[in-house]
């Protein structure tokens, strides 16, 4: 755990960044619909990240029923750190649950009918990896609003790295 776990704060940090971009953004802004990235909006692309964590590591991976999160009903980035801060605790009950088992497979039914068998080392790459693709579709629709972006990428240099 102690590896997914480092790796998971530097995502936090990442987008503790990113949050603090979009603070200084106007409201409108933040909520503005893209036509150009399929009708979202900063705030509805944060919203689809915490969910995709929900869907995955919560509903599948943990056993838990959530209640979805409508993007209207966030209405400042605190109530988006209170979103991701519930993610956060989630992420870390599904790290602690897996822990040496990260090839414990998870069956699941698409809508088709079709089933697969998904690991829970691909649960948790597949929910990072997808925070960080909207991330940078973030920063993009944030660059077109007229804002400059912070560095959002992991290097930080005054952070150690795991040994494990």
């Amino acid at each position: 755990m102690k590896l997914f776990q480092s790796q998971y704060d530097w995502i936090k940090r990442t987008r503790e960044t990113l949050f603090q971009y979009c603070e200084v953004m106007a409201y409108a802004d933040y909520v503005k619909e893209m036509e150009n990235f399929g009708g979202d909006s900063i705030r509805n692309l944060h919203v689809h990240i915490a969910t995709c964590y929900h869907f995955w590591l919560g509903t599948h991976g943990l056993g838990k029923t959530i209640e979805k999160t409508e993007p209207k009903n966030i209405k400042t980035v605190q109530d988006m750190r209170e979103l991701f801060r519930k993610t956060d605790e989630m992420v870390e009950e599904f790290l602690l649950k897996y822990q040496g088992n990260w090839e414990h497979t998870i069956p699941y039914t698409f809508k088709s009918g079709e089933t697969s068998d998904f690991s829970t080392l691909w649960l948790f790459t597949h929910t990072t990896t997808h925070e960080f693709h909207h991330k940078g579709q973030i920063v993009k629709i944030g660059r077109q609003l007229g804002y400059t972006p912070p560095d959002t990428d992991l290097i930080a240099p005054e952070v150690k790295t795991c040994q494990s």
